[in-house]
């Protein structure tokens, strides 16, 4: 239900509307026809949005041109709507600036950025500033980290009312999943290779499972962190190392301090592909570990940006979105000592397809479902919780229950 009150001229604004997420959530936004919202779109390039309302045929949906560095322009988008969403990334090098403009606006925000190292910068300067203003920031709005951070979340609070305590660890596998990384992915990941190779103090920060959470914590627990594959006599099936892990176990700790340590203060929560065999295992870690070595010295890293992956703008064909998937299983063994699992599916291809949708609807729910959450920077199951577990369920092909 709508319980807010609307001042500004729109709930939500799409910011970076022709990037390739961008894209596909204005065919999902068009077609979106079960609820009332009025929206409006925003770029750098004015003939590429209105090429893209011809397309789509939405003539009356307004859009407005900003760059990413013009804080006068994106201060007059931010003053127009509820909510901004940005899909322009790498967030290290084009984010600061509307997330800055957002904090001293009070305007609402979300983004599908899953880079940690700048999540922490923004942390640190702007934080105390959406407090005062009003501002609900919510970063990792899309595959990375909502999926986990959700998992977490539903199976905490199932633990719980069945035991009256929260299960101590929880292990995230990827079952299943089928799916394309676009050029703006693998552009913000080679960013964090190249900041890291350049400071060694962000190298040893981004070691740390709890770098998101504030300061003050309480946690102090050494978390697993996958570097090989190997086989987990507990599950009985052979693990590997998962790419996302880096951003969605940080984002699942600091869930966990924005609930007032609702998981506890010694939890451990560790994030791995499973695999049938030993072998795809092995030969799946090799070739992650050749890429991230290969991909941190920089002229390496420079050939594979400019002439080998795809570019910013490119991405998989609307065939592959639509034949793509995910399934994530959290296993957690309760104090009653039963084990529980959960399951997070996907209907789509899990960086683009699924995740426009899943951005979306974080930032309706902003909009329309949680008028009394104050300002900050949050997460999305500390600030959203049932609401958009509620929503994906119903709108986003994203469904969360127990096994």
């Amino acid at each position: 239900m709508d319980t807010t009150t609307h001042q500004k001229e729109f709930d939500i604004l799409l910011y970076g509307a022709t990037s390739f997420v961008g894209k596909i959530m204005i065919s999902y936004l068009a077609n979106y026809a079960e609820e009332e919202f009025s929206w409006a779109i925003a770029g750098r390039d004015e003939e590429k949005l209105l090429a893209l309302k011809k397309e789509h045929g939405l003539t009356s949906v307004p859009h407005f041109v900003a760059d990413a560095r013009d804080e006068t322009a994106l201060t007059a988008l931010c003053e127009k709507t509820d909510v901004i969403i940005s899909t322009v990334g790498p967030y290290a090098l084009y984010g600061e600036t509307l997330l800055k403009v957002c904090t001293n606006t009070g305007t609402d925000y979300c983004d599908l950025t899953g880079e940690p190292q700048w999540i922490k910068a923004m942390l640190d300067k702007y934080e105390s500033q959406a407090k005062a203003s009003g501002a609900r920031i919510i970063n990792c709005s899309g595959f990375d980290s909502i999926p986990s951070d959700l998992g977490v979340y539903f199976s905490q609070r199932n633990a719980i009312e069945k035991t009256g305590s929260p299960a101590t660890q929880i292990k995230m596998r990827v079952y299943k999943i089928k799916g394309a990384a676009s050029g703006g992915t693998i552009a913000s990941m080679l960013n964090v290779l190249k900041e890291a190779s350049d400071n060694p103090s962000l190298r040893k920060l981004l070691v740390s499972p709890y770098m998101l959470c504030n300061a003050g914590h309480p946690f102090h627990l050494r978390q697993k962190n996958h570097k090989k594959a190997e086989y987990d006599k507990d599950l009985g099936i052979w693990t590997m190392p998962f790419v996302m892990a880096a951003i969605n176990e940080r984002i699942v700790h600091r869930s966990n301090q924005l609930l007032g340590t609702m998981y506890g203060k010694d939890f451990k929560y560790d994030e791995a592909m499973s695999s049938k065999t030993a072998s795809t295992a092995w030969i799946t870690t090799l070739g992650l570990g050749a890429f991230v070595g290969a991909a941190s010295f920089a002229p390496i890293r420079n050939l594979l940006a400019n002439h080998i992956l795809p570019k910013p703008g490119e991405g998989p064909s609307v065939e592959d979105q639509e034949n793509g998937m995910f399934d994530m299983r959290f296993y957690a063994e309760l104090d009653n000592g039963a084990l529980q699992t959960i399951q997070v599916t996907g209907d789509k291809d899990p960086g683009y397809g699924s995740t426009a949708k899943m951005l979306s609807q974080t930032a309706l729910c902003l909009a329309k479902d949680i008028p009394d959450v104050k300002g900050g920077f949050w997460t999305p199951a500390s600030a959203l919780g049932d609401a958009l577990i509620e929503r994906l369920g119903k709108h986003a092909g994203v469904f969360i229950k127990e096994l």
